[in-house]
């Protein structure tokens, strides 16, 4: 079992920026994909930018150029820098730690609890 805990989320003004962050404990050896994944009413969840073990690193399209994941080993802790935030970044952000590093989350996955951004107009 791996927790994970979000913070960072909150309300700022289109074109502004936020940093989520997003700490592991548990049984966190076998991590290999860290990720951060969105979440609006009505729609299905998905993927924002991921970062496995190997280094390798990628980005939806809506955000590619402004926001920038990354990791800390040592910490345990994955990190996700917003910049030139838009109205539809509006979303719950959730940190997943999965360890294996495949086309979408697998059954073995860890979710956070969300943390809400609101990109106000």
């Amino acid at each position: 079992q791996v927790q994970l805990v979000e913070s960072g989320g909150g309300l700022v003004q289109a074109g502004g920026s936020l940093k989520l962050s997003c700490v592991a404990s548990g049984s966190i050896s076998n991590i290999i994909n860290m990720a951060w994944f969105r979440q609006t009413p009505g729609k299905e969840r998905e993927l924002v930018a991921r970062i496995g073990t190997h280094g390798v690193i990628n980005y939806a399209d809506s955000v590619s150029g402004r926001f920038v994941i990354s990791r800390d080993n040592v910490k345990n802790a994955v990190y996700l820098q917003m910049n030139n935030l838009k109205p539809e970044d509006t979303a719950v952000y959730y940190c997943n730690a999965d360890p294996w590093w495949g086309p979408s989350p697998s059954n073995e996955a860890s979710w956070g609890q969300g943390t809400l951004v609101t990109v106000s107009s």
